[in-house]
């Protein structure tokens, strides 16, 4: 039998409160992601995987010119020294920085498959390779002359950079996404010239403010190019405030073909859409006929971008079809700017154009101070040995004596020639070789050149505008490096006014233009069938429930509902169900009250005019176009108050009104008496004592009235038999005989 294991004795058990805890452990995890993941530092524009591939990669020697190595390598490296973190996070983070089409300048010259624009994968990290670009050669610059604060790598085997020196306007130049904990960044990339032009600025007038440099800073310059269709002015506030975005479209050309057809080629598309998905959104609306003037789309594309859309005839507007795409696919996708970053490394900010590049020169600034320090000192050192060499060799015999003879010779150098600690080192450490003769002269002019060149860094040391002048010097050769003439300095996304188009038109484009009739029951359920149904007789509806109306209109059409409420509510047919359902109730697509209902659906035809009028008998003539809102919530035109309500319409076709109420009294004035207004009670247009209005209607005087019986049979009177109503405005009527006893006309709106 074995021994009972012993169960350890428990370390000391500390009760904390749950909510410390959970804050406490909770505030480390938020500040490590933002520090240390999410968000990029405002002076080199990296955050610290991309860091440490660069700074991995450099201590490989994969310089620009050099041979590249596999990227297994460089993960590995990298994964093993600086990042302790999942290998295919860093090779990600890597194939990034390679892609042409998703870094405007790229920091990883990458050899083989490293995905494409059509969102296909790279190959594994075994079959690629990777070297560094002379931009990430740029941000290395001085790395090995103190030029930024070492820190100690995870695990203190050795040491890492907390930022690079940085001498590339990377931040806004690359750009940067990511999403912290309650936090996020969203930076576009631009134009590297453009950004030094602008920092050159700030340097001249360190106080000028981010709308000063919108002179030199148009907007995004993206690397799959596009155009910029914000205003002016919605760009300059995103700048000056750092949050705001850019809508950006896809560039398209026109090309003729054979007798009057045409085709659209897209040449480029917005930033970061993947063109597969793209060209799959497009072929899905087309299946769903939700692109009415597109006919096909074709994926012509090779080295260069060309997707071919075809229209449905050789009629269509362009223009017109471009926009029902645009507003449908990501042919127009909005980027977003938050210009969130950590700034000193420290402190997360939203910050302006202004105050970006202000820091990346102060960076600058810092860089050019700590490496002029560390030349000073290598200077002090290589003097204090020169002058060692010297008193060498003009007393070169009586130092090989002193050599040869002493067991110790390093003191009595020192006390003999009042040596330093370091020059009896040099002397003690030089080769044989270097006592030829031609060596002294050789010493001294190495001696007068490093004083000259120490004297030229102390000034530079002691003056802050010859510091600022140096750091100009360095900008401006960035700029000449990505100049305008250059192929990878060339501005590739344009600028361009959004084309106003008629949002009526826009909105038929989307749909096809076929007769429909809508059918509305009692109840205030509405449907849509295909084509011009005469004889709904086999329509079914819900229980309780009837036909109300029905009428024909095409899917393109509008239609207008006037409500107990006294709004008019403005529906689309197209967006109304159809097939052979109940349909929907008609408060799905408008916010009308709950204790409101329909008085009259209608199609919209623009430009004609309506009586309307309340139960209490009060109404007014209203233009049609006075009545069309673009809210769900409706337009407010008559004014009602509860328990009265909006009670009748009729469509001004005459000179005559006639008004009955529910007393069944009747009376006919002229259509002058009435006001035209946009909104209002009205006038009141018969007078009541225990009743209220029922119906109203308009019609010409020569041709007399006709109205609907409760079998549908049309009747007609004449003005000559109509004589006994004739009346004012507001007169009570008298009892309308031989008039339907529902007291309705039956005509609405025709």
């Amino acid at each position: 039998m074995g021994k009972a294991l012993i169960p350890p004795e428990p370390a000391e058990i500390h009760e904390v409160p749950l909510r410390d805890a959970l804050e406490e452990r909770y505030l480390a995890y938020a500040l490590s992601t933002i520090m240390h993941r999410a968000l990029p530092d405002a002076r080199d524009g990296l955050k610290p995987v991309h860091r440490r591939i660069l700074y991995g990669m450099r201590l490989l020697r994969l310089d620009p010119g050099g041979l590249p190595k596999k990227s297994a390598k460089i993960v590995g490296e990298v994964m093993g020294s600086y990042h302790p973190h999942g290998d295919q996070a860093i090779y990600d983070a890597m194939v990034r920085l390679a892609q042409d089409f998703s870094s405007r300048y790229p920091l990883v010259d990458g050899q083989g498959n490293f995905g494409n624009i059509d969102g296909d994968n790279p190959a594994a990290m075994r079959y690629t390779e990777a070297r560094l670009t002379d931009v990430a050669r740029l941000l290395l610059d001085g790395i090995d002359e103190d030029a930024v604060e070492l820190r100690p790598t995870y695990d203190n085997s050795g040491k890492e950079p907390v930022v690079l020196p940085g001498g590339f306007p990377n931040l806004l130049a690359n750009g940067s996404q990511g999403i912290a904990v309650g936090m996020a960044t969203s930076i576009p990339p631009h134009n590297a010239a453009e950004l030094c032009d602008a920092a050159l600025h700030l340097i001249e007038k360190p106080q000028a403010k981010s709308r000063a440099l919108l002179k030199w800073v148009k907007g995004p310059d993206f690397p799959t190019g596009g155009i910029v269709v914000d205003s002016k002015e919605s760009i300059a506030e995103a700048y000056a405030t750092g949050r705001g975005s850019f809508r950006t479209r896809a560039k398209w050309v026109q090309e003729e073909g054979a007798r009057g057809t045409w085709i659209i080629v897209v040449t480029e598309i917005p930033w970061l859409v993947q063109k597969s998905r793209l060209v799959a959104r497009i072929a899905e609306l087309l299946n769903e006929k939700k692109l009415p003037l597109v006919a096909d789309v074709r994926d012509e594309s090779a080295e260069d971008i060309r997707l071919v859309i075809e229209p449905k005839s050789r009629t269509v507007d362009p223009e017109l079809m471009m926009e029902s795409l645009f507003r449908l696919t990501e042919l127009e996708s909005r980027i977003p700017l938050n210009l969130n970053v950590l700034m000193q490394g420290k402190v997360p900010r939203v910050v302006g154009l202004a105050e970006c590049l202000r820091e990346w020169l102060d960076h600058l600034r810092d860089v050019l101070v700590r490496r002029s320090n560390f030349r000073k000192s290598q200077i002090e050192h290589r003097l204090e040995v020169l002058g060692g060499y010297l008193i060498a060799y003009l007393n070169l015999d009586k130092v090989i004596k002193i050599i040869r003879t002493e067991d110790e010779p390093k003191p009595v150098l020192i006390k003999t020639f009042k040596l330093t600690d370091i020059q009896a080192d040099s002397i003690l450490n030089m080769r044989l070789r270097n006592l030829r003769r031609l060596e002294e002269m050789e010493i001294r002019t190495e001696d007068k050149n490093l004083r000259n060149e120490l004297k030229s860094v102390k000034a530079l040391l002691a003056s802050e505008a010859e510091q600022w002048s140096k750091v100009g010097e360095q900008v401006r050769k960035v700029r000449d490096m990505f100049g305008p003439k250059t192929p990878l300095g060339k501005r590739r996304t344009q600028f361009a006014d959004a084309p106003e188009h008629d949002l009526a038109a826009i909105e038929e484009a989307f749909v096809e233009r076929e007769p429909v009739t809508v059918v509305v029951s009692e109840k205030g359920w509405v449907r849509t069938l295909k084509g011009h149904v005469a004889d709904l007789s086999g329509l079914t509806f819900k229980t309780d429930d009837k036909l109300d109306q029905a009428f024909f209109a095409e899917s393109t059409s509008k239609l207008l509902l006037f409500a107990t409420n006294g709004k008019f509510y403005s529906l689309d047919v197209a967006k109304l169900p159809g097939g052979r359902g109940h349909g929907e109730p008609i408060r799905m697509f408008v916010d009308m009250d709950q204790d409101a209902a329909i008085v009259s659906l209608f199609v919209n035809k623009g430009g004609r005019k309506f009586l309307i009028a309340s139960g209490e008998g009060q109404g007014f003539v209203v233009n049609e176009d006075d009545c069309v809102g673009n809210t769900r919530k409706g337009k407010q035109v008559l004014n009602v108050e509860m328990p009265n309500e909006a009670r009748a319409i009729a469509t001004v076709a005459g000179d005559t009104v006639v008004v009955i109420g529910t007393n069944h009294k009747m009376v006919l004035f002229p259509l002058d008496q009435v006001p035209e207004m946009a909104r209002g009670r009205g006038v009141r247009l018969q007078k009541y004592k225990d009743s209220e209005l029922s119906d109203v209607a308009v019609f010409d005087s020569k041709a007399g009235l006709t109205w609907k019986d409760s079998a549908g049979r049309e009747q007609s009177m004449t003005l000559k038999e109509l004589s006994d109503w004739r009346g004012n405005r507001a007169d009570a009527g008298r009892l309308a005989h031989g008039l339907p006893k529902s007291n309705k006309f039956g005509r609405g709106v025709e």
